[in-house]
């Protein structure tokens, strides 16, 4: 069976940086199951992957344009710190979701902090980046008219209702 839209798909992989620093991987865990066509994965590793079958193993580079998009410094900020009314202690690091500049919500992450300002950054921590994936296809199977419906595969190594 080929990886094709509204195929369940089991995957094991490594996700590295261009300094080959490991950013993520399902190595000792389960393989991650997605939804393929379905957008549950970046763009260009869902492209690398289309009509593969099991037992392949690929090396992907994913530009960022088709993985979490060009690093943008608009979506960077200065804030009041009394627009974070309610939360006690600030934080570098910590994430909350907030109006994006067309309306949408997103999450932003405290880059600093300098008095009563807040600089807050709403680009994904890898945006900007090339991403370096080492796949290798553990499964495949069809998806059930529910997993197309909800648009991801459930149970196992998937989303549970």
């Amino acid at each position: 069976m080929l990886i094709a839209a509204n195929k369940a798909v089991s995957i094991d992989y490594t996700l590295t940086n261009d300094a080959g620093e490991v950013i993520d991987s399902s190595a000792g865990g389960a393989p991650l199951v997605y939804l393929h066509g379905a957008g549950n994965i970046i763009a260009g590793l869902e492209k690398a992957l289309l009509g593969k079958q099991v037992g392949d193993a690929l090396d992907v580079a994913v530009e960022p344009e088709d993985a979490y998009g060009e690093y943008s410094a608009e979506l960077v900020a200065t804030l009041n710190r009394s627009m974070f009314e309610g939360v006690d202690e600030l934080e570098v690091g910590m994430q909350f979701h907030a109006s994006g500049p067309d309306g949408s919500m997103q999450i932003v992450t405290i880059r600093e902090l300098e008095g009563d300002d807040v600089i807050v950054d709403g680009n994904h921590p890898l945006a900007g980046q090339r991403l370096n994936f080492k796949v290798k296809i553990v499964a495949i199977r069809d998806a059930s008219e529910e997993e197309v419906a909800h648009g991801h595969v459930h149970g196992e190594g998937g989303h549970h209702h």
